[in-house]
């Protein structure tokens, strides 16, 4: 049994951009397409495509490197954890990097990033950190 799936997806991540690899598979759940979703219009990962064979779905993430191989993503940091959920207000919402990096953030509006909660002035549970 997982505890901890988000951290799962953020750890096949970080191993697939390691080894630089084109792509990566995992075990889907809407809350995993939703963070995908706010990494994809970001421009952190290229595309993802959900396959449902049977009664489990699988996601498969494409992910992104720039024009010389260079990652685009340089660090993947869980923020918030199942043991210690971390809610923060619009103000204390963390601004990574000064702008160059994004938080991932579960609202009553859906998943976004913390430049579209500032946008919306609105706060929530801070799932991850994007660098």
């Amino acid at each position: 049994m997982m505890t901890d799936p988000i951290a799962d997806m953020l750890t096949r991540m970080r191993n697939a951009l390691r080894i630089n690899a084109s792509s990566f598979t995992l075990p889907g759940s809407a809350l995993k397409v939703r963070v995908l979703d706010v990494l994809k219009r970001e421009g952190y990962i290229e595309a993802y495509e959900i396959h449902s064979d049977g009664p489990r779905s699988i996601i498969n993430v494409t992910l992104k490197y720039g024009p010389d191989g260079e990652m685009v993503v340089s660090a993947l940091r869980r923020f918030s954890k199942p043991g210690c959920r971390r809610f923060r207000g619009v103000q204390e919402i963390p601004r990574v990097r000064g702008g160059l990096g994004i938080a991932v953030v579960s609202t009553n509006q859906g998943v976004l990033s913390d430049r579209e909660c500032r946008e919306k002035k609105v706060g929530g549970e801070v799932l991850c950190i994007v660098e």
